[in-house]
């Protein structure tokens, strides 16, 4: 073998359902371990098979007379039986999916779901994912964050979406199409604010990769008139933590009070309002016996 190659090696794999990661630009972004299970399992399946075999064309890999099966949202019923009875025979099983890490914006989730009702094996070999790629490019916190997928298309469900994600304490990371990317970042500072934090991630990893950041009003208003292309990253900044006087804190609890438990309002304020815990609950405990 030359020096700087790499061939897959083919392994006796036990039977189950392994889900590799696959690149979701550059190629060569694939790990040495899901090339070694494309080269081993008894079974190929993906969300789209025209894609799993072109990567498995660019690597070497060849599919020889192993079936390779589509699985995907809509034919779910008839694929995912076919599958989980292979691996129930004694067979390996990879899924891959069209881009990136399964189950993430992806079918896998049900064949995955299905697999472990059966009392089936289920792994897992780790790589390339826009959700972690996009986070840590952007600049933004990275201790706590929040995949929270397509939003809405309709303007006002995607406003009730992004309102209740408004005081979440945690890096908020959306996938977008191009066409609404403008109208997102819109919705965004109608709803979370102007001053928030923000980038926009587009074609990572490929020839176009672009990286924008600034505040919510400059990425809105960079991109109103801008034709986009390409597959979007929208990442936005936690809430800033609340400052809340006296009066406002005593509002917040008798109204929780109103729908919760005298514990379970105590514990939202105090998270709301970055309190402790045990002072609201004292405080709670003084205005019901008031």
């Amino acid at each position: 073998m030359a020096e700087g190659k790499y061939t897959a090696e083919k392994h006796r794999l036990s039977a189950g359902l392994y889900f590799i990661a696959t690149p979701i630009g550059a190629a060569r972004d694939i790990t040495l371990r899901a090339l070694d299970i494309l080269a081993s399992a008894d079974v190929l399946a993906a969300e789209d098979t025209r894609t799993l075999r072109h990567l498995m064309e660019i690597h070497g890999i060849a599919l020889a007379d192993r079936p390779m099966v589509a699985y995907h949202e809509h034919n779910n019923d008839s694929a995912m039986p076919r599958l989980l009875r292979a691996i129930a025979e004694g067979k390996s099983v990879v899924y891959a999916s069209e881009a990136g890490t399964p189950l993430i914006s992806d079918p896998g989730f049900q064949l995955g779901r299905g697999a472990i009702a059966e009392g089936l094996q289920v792994l897992s070999a780790p790589g390339a994912s826009a959700v972690l790629c996009a986070l840590t490019v952007s600049g933004l916190p990275s201790d706590r964050f929040l995949f929270a997928g397509f939003p809405p298309v309709t303007k006002s469900a995607r406003e009730t979406f992004l309102r209740d994600l408004g005081q979440v304490q945690a890096t908020l990371i959306f996938y977008e199409s191009p066409k609404r990317v403008s109208g997102l970042l819109s919705d965004l500072v109608n709803t979370l604010g102007g001053t928030r934090q923000a980038a926009v991630c587009r074609e990572l990893t490929k020839r176009f990769e672009e990286v924008s950041r600034g505040s919510l009003d400059q990425l809105a208003a960079d991109f109103a008139d801008r034709t986009v292309k390409g597959e979007i990253v929208v990442l936005v900044d936690r809430a800033p933590e609340q400052q809340a006087d006296a009066a406002t804190v005593e509002q917040a609890l008798d109204q929780a009070l109103t729908h919760m438990t005298m514990k379970d309002a105590a514990t939202a304020v105090a998270q709301a309002y970055g309190l402790p815990r045990r002072d609201v609950y004292q405080l709670a405990l003084r205005r019901a016996g008031a």
